[in-house]
């Protein structure tokens, strides 16, 4: 099994934190992902975002099956990735757990029915191409259909931080 304190490890529930911290030494962007479910708007936190192909346009990210927005993402046909703005830290605090912040505002639409979010680094309209197990997550596929970037600077998320990008 190894010794965590080392540094080595086999994952498995005795060693769930030591996975999760080792998880946290790649440094990421952070997204929050909408969509128009039953209910209305939802959105969600994430920095389980990647690129997948060029040719076709194709994205995944990946959901908790465990986390109370997941139906709605599960099932969606359209959804918005927003690749946050360095300013944008409430964004993703507000967006990761709690009650919803569409709750307070109604969120303007895209032509696809999804809550756009303002002030993104970037941002990918999808329909959905894929969605596939992971474990205790879900792999969903994206067809990007439209791309739109600000030319602002991207929230970066490592060791259960979020910062700033310093070359």
């Amino acid at each position: 099994m190894g010794n965590p304190a080392a540094g080595c490890f086999v994952p498995g529930p005795d060693t769930t934190r030591d996975f999760r911290d080792a998880l946290g030494q790649f440094a990421t962007g952070v997204a929050v992902v909408t969509t128009t479910g039953a209910d209305g708007p939802v959105g969600m936190t994430i920095n389980s975002f990647a690129s997948l192909s060029l040719d076709p346009p194709l994205v995944l990210w990946s959901p908790a099956k465990a986390s109370a927005r997941y139906p709605a993402f599960r099932d969606a046909g359209h959804f918005i990735i927003h690749i946050l703005a360095q300013d944008q830290e409430t964004v993703a605090r507000g967006f990761a757990r709690g009650p919803s912040p569409f709750a307070r505002a109604a969120p303007e639409l895209s032509a696809n029915g999804c809550p756009v979010l303002a002030g993104c680094a970037a941002r990918f309209d999808c329909s959905r191409w894929g969605n596939h197990d992971g474990g205790d997550h879900r792999i969903i596929i994206g067809r990007v259909d439209r791309a739109h970037r600000s030319g602002r600077d991207p929230l970066v998320f490592m060791n259960g931080c979020y910062g700033k990008f310093t070359a």
